[in-house]
């Protein structure tokens, strides 16, 4: 009740802060690094000032720009660009007439923090497993979900396993705030997480995360991304390939910890969605699991064998589209619109094989910034990768497509009045990895092509996700001055622990609020870039999500990785 009390205080606060907004995590040495300052607030000031956090020692002074409107939260709002400041230390920003800025890092490492509980995070989702106090300290907890005996549903019954037939399909992760496992959904969460080990493999070589398998001869990323890839496998039909789309209650649980949430736990019909996205993902940790033969014999050609099964059901089952059977009420991820999907699990397959089969045909595959229901994106991500690989004109397409994305991306950071590059209409649902999957395509175009603007766009949007924003407010929980409290997690809620678990990405703010009709207070507001809600009851704007975390993973990762020193 206390928690649920402080919740509600907070929330009736201030639509916005009324201060500095910085990255309350801090900065590497050669990033780009910009504060928001509030215009009003800050009217007859000129200037601002870095200070030493501990001695208030001014190390750096600039001058503030002109004001311009921010349109998603209605704000006038200048920029104070302190990129000049290079020196490792723990700093503060000051302008006349307003509180100082939260204190903020410049270190070298100054994401290694988070992209570590980032992954974790998933540790702290795993079913199928007791979270014991050695590796999740006062987030300890028993086993929940064995999912040792789980029912066919009846949209999921076939010859070989007729409806009621019993099946095993332990271990993955927790999707979101509830306790279901979607396949969908794994589908770009564990590619997001491969890629980054792809991409940026000296980040994770030496990462030690203090989960049961470190120190096993994988990198921990690997590790937990086999926690869930294994559930994955079990979700396939043996007899023809095809894979369910989740595995489920017939309804979400309430407020409970896993191991006192008791119900029947079903497998939901196949779909060609569920079934591509499977095929995609075990294409490519097909390649990253082939150079770890020693550790796990026989793993890669398992899930190379997988991959085309599930390849060959979908090509027979083009148009299976899911359809929610009227008992169940857990999450849908339906998706009618089926191309991208081919065209990612399709670019997965010839990678992996060179099988002109799959080929995809890329002069009619458009190109978006990814996210669960379009993973078109995916597929110009991998290709990206291993362009060198590839035809030279093929080569050519994937640059430029990749390119021309980028170049909106960073024209729209340019002429924004924040400098983030988001339109009111992009405060939706799971806005936060929205924010941070355009940082990622950002990051691909750099990788092509290193550009310093196309790079300060991607730390910008990073930044924004983590502080510099007009709310104040980070939104991964246990980083930043001010992190979420409160969120939408069945576990952070039930524990009886006043901290949530950390590391998890909240969705951000969400002018649709759908939640509302469930929540005892409202939002503070409903412009697009305030309309957030710190409290449990906020699935719209607080939960947590498994796709939302990856990108965190990934974009933490890669600045780490590529800001010059």
């Amino acid at each position: 009740m206390r928690r649920l009390l402080l919740s509600m205080a907070l929330a009736a606060g201030a639509a916005h802060a009324d201060g500095i907004a910085v990255n309350q995590i801090g900065y590497l040495p050669g990033a780009t690094k910009v504060a928001a300052v509030p215009a009003a607030e800050a009217a007859g000031a000129t200037a601002f000032a870095v200070v030493d956090a501990a001695t208030g020692r001014t190390v750096l002074r600039g001058s503030l720009g002109a004001a311009a409107r921010w349109e998603p939260a209605a704000q006038d709002v200048r920029l104070a660009d302190f990129s000049a400041l290079k020196a490792p230390g723990h700093y503060r920003l000051q302008v006349e007439g307003l509180p100082d800025s939260p204190a903020f890092a410049v270190a070298a490492d100054a994401y290694a923090a988070v992209n570590a509980a980032a992954i974790k995070a998933y540790y702290f989702n795993r079913a199928s497993t007791p979270l014991l106090a050695a590796h999740a300290g006062r987030w300890a907890r028993p086993a929940g979900h064995a999912d040792d005996h789980v029912l066919v549903h009846a949209s999921a019954a076939s010859a070989s396993r007729p409806e009621g037939t019993v099946i095993s399909a332990p271990k993955g992760w927790y999707d979101a705030g509830d306790y279901n496992k979607y396949i969908v959904n794994s589908g770009i969460t564990v590619y997001t997480l491969l890629a980054a080990w792809e991409h940026f493999p000296a980040v994770f070589k030496a990462q030690k995360l203090g989960i049961p398998e470190s120190g096993n001869g994988l990198p921990d990323l690997l590790n937990e991304a086999l926690w869930n890839l294994e559930w994955m496998l079990a979700m396939q039909d043996p007899a023809d390939g095809g894979v369910y789309h989740k595995l489920t209650n017939k309804g979400f649980d309430g407020i409970v910890m896993p191991a006192d949430a008791r119900a029947e736990r079903y497998v939901v019909q196949k779909s060609t969605a569920a079934t591509l996205d499977f095929a995609a993902v075990m294409a490519q940790a097909s390649r990253v699991f082939a150079a770890f033969e020693k550790q796990r014999p026989g793993l890669s050609a398992r899930m190379l064998a997988a991959s085309r099964r599930a390849w060959d059901w979908a090509q027979a089952h083009p148009k299976d589209i899911y359809k929610q059977p009227a008992d169940v009420h857990t999450g849908g991820y339906d998706d009618s619109q089926l191309d991208d999907e081919f065209a990612w699990a399709g670019a997965e397959l010839w990678v992996a094989t060179r099988d002109a089969r799959y080929r995809p045909d890329l002069a009619k595959l458009a190109i978006s910034v990814p996210n669960w229901g379009d993973v078109k994106g995916l597929a110009w991500v991998t290709l990206a990768q291993r362009r060198a690989q590839l035809p030279a004109a093929d080569a050519a397409i994937v640059k430029s497509r990749l390119q021309s994305l980028a170049g909106e991306l960073t024209t729209a950071w340019r002429g924004s009045a924040y400098r983030v590059g988001m339109r009111a209409q992009d405060y939706d649902w799971g806005s936060s990895s929205g924010v941070l999957n355009r940082a990622l395509v950002l990051i691909q175009a750099y990788r092509l092509q290193p550009q310093p603007d196309t790079l300060a766009a991607a730390q910008a949007l990073f930044d924004h996700v983590l502080g510099r924003n007009p709310l104040g407010q980070s939104m991964v929980t246990g980083f930043g001055a001010k992190p979420p409290l409160h969120p939408h997690h069945r576990p952070s809620e039930a524990d009886g622990v006043d901290a949530p678990v950390p590391g998890f990405l909240v969705g951000g703010p969400n002018a649709g609020q759908q939640d509302q009709k469930d929540c005892p207070v409202p939002y503070a507001s409903s412009l697009p870039a305030l309309s957030y809600l710190d409290h449990v009851c906020s699935y719209a704007s607080n939960e947590v999500a498994i796709n939302w975390n990856a990108p965190l993973v990934y974009v933490s990762a890669a600045l780490q990785a590529l800001t010059p020193r």
